[in-house]
């Protein structure tokens, strides 16, 4: 479990001291279209593979110069979902060249199973910005969270931003270096655990992803907790794993 940074601080988990006619809209708002600068020193935080039924999810944390937003803005940076696998590889050179600091973090199946995904999400959040601490020297005056849960095992001042990949480069960055992350690591996987298309759907829930399940087990990094549907609906014995291999009889890594 990693160690929260300070006490938690409820209070802190506000943007209190902001101004008050901040550019970025509340929860419902309508935001002006494109990314401008982000506060100074602002870290942008978000995650990756929340929704898979396998493997860990990312976290990325970056902070931006405000003279990056025009140049990435200008190379299409924008959510990363909204992007081609080959627009997003070429970004990450681009976004690592002007970030003041970036780091990953990440949380494993078996955390999301133990603890569910919204306190495994947060903790490859609180990963990520340890890193960044260390490449900074100091914490982020301010963290930017995609979406309207806070980051609650965070004491410093934060603010959630809806669709914050959308309005704001340092969380659009980064989703992007954690996409091109994790989707790298999930290619690795599949030539470990070939059969599940795992190159193709990046472990989300797909109809060539269930049908593979349903044929050959899941393997120890699939998230239980995600498919007790379908695990309840299999045969006896059709779904135990072994901790050396797949899971799977006769498909071993």
């Amino acid at each position: 479990m990693p160690r929260p940074l300070g006490p938690l601080a409820p209070a802190a988990m506000t943007a209190a001291g902001l101004p008050a006619r901040s550019r970025w809209p509340r929860s419902g708002g309508q935001a002006s279209p494109g990314l401008g600068p982000d506060p100074r020193g602002a870290a942008g935080v978000d995650e990756v593979g929340r929704g898979c039924w396998f493997g860990p999810v990312f976290a990325a944390a970056v902070v931006l110069p405000a003279r990056a937003a025009g140049p990435l803005g200008a190379a299409g940076l924008t959510d990363s979902k909204a992007l081609s696998p080959r627009r997003r590889q070429e970004l990450v050179p681009l976004i690592k060249d002007f970030a003041s600091g970036w780091a990953l973090g990440q949380a494993s199946a078996a955390e999301i199973d133990r603890h569910g995904i919204r306190l495994a999400t947060e903790w490859a959040m609180l990963r990520a910005l340890q890193r960044l601490r260390g490449s900074l020297g100091a914490d982020p005056p301010l963290v930017l969270v995609d979406g309207i849960l806070p980051l609650r095992c965070w004491a410093g001042r934060q603010r959630c931003l809806v669709r914050g990949d959308s309005h704001s480069p340092a969380i659009a960055a980064a989703s992007v270096i954690a996409k091109v992350a994790r989707d790298a690591l999930i290619g690795r996987l599949a030539e470990r655990y070939p059969g599940y298309g795992l190159e193709r759907h990046a472990g989300y829930g797909t109809a060539l992803h269930r049908a593979a399940l349903e044929q050959l087990g899941p393997t120890p990094l699939h998230r239980r907790s995600f498919l007790r549907k379908l695990l309840a609906a299999q045969p006896a014995g059709w779904a135990q794993v072994s901790g050396s291999g797949s899971g799977v009889p006769g498909h071993n890594a």
